[in-house]
């Protein structure tokens, strides 16, 4: 883990840069921006059927628990023969209940929030995107309150979480079959040479692409491992750093040296997210663009801690230089980019298949807040026409966009906070 130190492959930038910027300049802004109304409430359809796959998952759902059928109704011979599954079955019928009550998403909205988000809907547009979005105004899209809904641990493990991941990997980061991923379970590996010997001999679109996945990926696993339950009894939750399962997923030995790897994409996802806010200035500038909750003093001192935001973000000294991107003939250009945003938009897709109704809500979240990064980073041109005044045509972001770019960007950079917390753990551990 302490390996994680130093310059940032295909970027100007080192971790120690970035470690500095957001621990003690943004992240205590961005966190208060995101406990605001405005930054809450995130719409979302949790009941979406999986698009890819017959979706039998059965931790984290709301019916996620099998019936078992009364006993007098299995014949006896099945009944004496089968005493060494049903211990199994019990286990995890009780470990699904456990996931089940963990995972549960609290849907409570006040009265006056209701009124306000309905008014929220007649300021949104719509546009093109890198993600699947929700369909906002299905009966089934609810609103969220996203503080009430933490991002933490909540069961859901196992061939299920796996199989989302894998379907990610395998089959939307341009990986062909023959290169296999370092690690992946229940292969030969030759300490991901072959994967890394692959991966540095293609072009830097779309190693860029693999390094955002495994970046989100690594910022998901350390929310679990920094917001684990650590005591679960009649009277308290407890909640707090599992160091344990922050150590089987990045410690240097126990991952072979993968762990490292993985933080290190950590830190090229938050240089692509901070490009993006940092060129999305102008859009949020604008006198008629408004964080319309109702309450108008709150809005306004939300907007200009936005503004604020967006600013420093802008002031960060070693920016990630996308115009590496997509740079070569211009026809090969297109049909790349618009390959990268499919690819992408299937991730988006691919999070219907969550089967715990939280990580579902974070993946989808996140996901869109990482697409609505690369539509900014690729919309330059169309941002730089914006008028001061008036509407902004040629380039738009939704309230849902808004909420899901600073939110998933809010957890990327607590992530990178989280961090330095289990440096601190680990060193007192030595």
């Amino acid at each position: 883990f302490f390996q994680v130190t130093g310059y940032l492959d295909d970027c100007t930038c080192d971790v120690e840069t970035i470690d500095a910027f957001n621990n003690y300049k943004l992240f205590p802004r961005l966190n208060q921006l995101l406990e605001s109304d405005y930054f809450r409430y995130y719409k979302v359809n949790l009941q979406k059927p999986c698009p890819f796959w017959e979706d039998n998952s059965h931790c984290g759902m709301r019916d996620c628990a099998v019936q078992p059928c009364p006993s007098d109704e299995v014949p006896d011979g099945i009944r004496s023969a089968s005493y060494k599954y049903s211990e199994e079955a019990n286990s995890l019928a009780e470990e699904c209940e456990e996931a089940k009550r963990l995972g549960a998403v609290d849907d409570s909205l006040s009265k006056e929030t209701r009124q306000a988000v309905l008014q929220w809907a007649q300021h949104d547009d719509s546009s093109d995107s890198f993600c699947e979005a929700d369909d906002i105004h299905s009966p089934d899209a609810e609103y969220v309150d996203l503080l009430l809904n933490p991002e933490r641990y909540t069961g859901y493990k196992g061939p299920d979480a796996w199989k989302i991941w894998n379907s990610i990997y395998e089959e939307n980061c341009f990986k062909p079959q023959n290169v296999k991923r370092p690690l992946a379970s229940g292969r030969g590996d030759d300490g991901g040479h072959t994967f890394y010997k692959w991966l540095k001999g293609v072009c830097v679109e779309k190693r860029a692409f693999y390094r955002l996945i495994s970046g989100l990926h690594a910022s998901i696993n350390i929310h679990l491992s920094a917001r684990y339950l650590l005591q679960d009894t009649w009277s308290e939750k407890k909640w707090g750093p599992n160091v344990t399962e922050f150590q089987q997923r990045f410690d240097e030995v126990l991952t072979s040296g993968e762990g490292p790897r993985r933080l290190k994409n950590l830190y090229f996802l938050y240089l692509i997210e901070l490009r993006a806010l940092s060129k999305v200035l102008p859009f949020f500038e604008r006198p008629s663009f408004q964080l319309y909750t109702g309450n108008k003093s709150q809005d306004a001192e939300m907007k200009q801690l936005l503004l604020e935001i967006l600013h420093l973000a802008k002031s960060f000294p070693l920016h990630f230089d996308e115009n590496s991107f997509f740079a070569g003939n211009k026809k090969e250009a297109a049909k790349l980019k618009e390959e990268f945003r499919l690819h992408f938009k299937n991730i988006s897709r691919i999070m219907d298949c969550v089967g715990c109704f939280k990580c579902r809500l974070w993946g989808k979240l996140q996901t869109q807040g990482l697409g609505t990064a690369l539509k900014i980073l690729f919309s330059e041109s169309l941002i730089e026409k914006i008028p001061e005044s008036g509407p902004s045509y040629g380039f738009q972001l939704t309230r849902q966009e808004i909420v899901a770019l600073f939110n998933a960007f809010g957890r990327v950079s607590t992530s990178v906070k989280e961090l330095e917390n289990f440096r601190k753990i680990l060193k007192n551990m030595r």
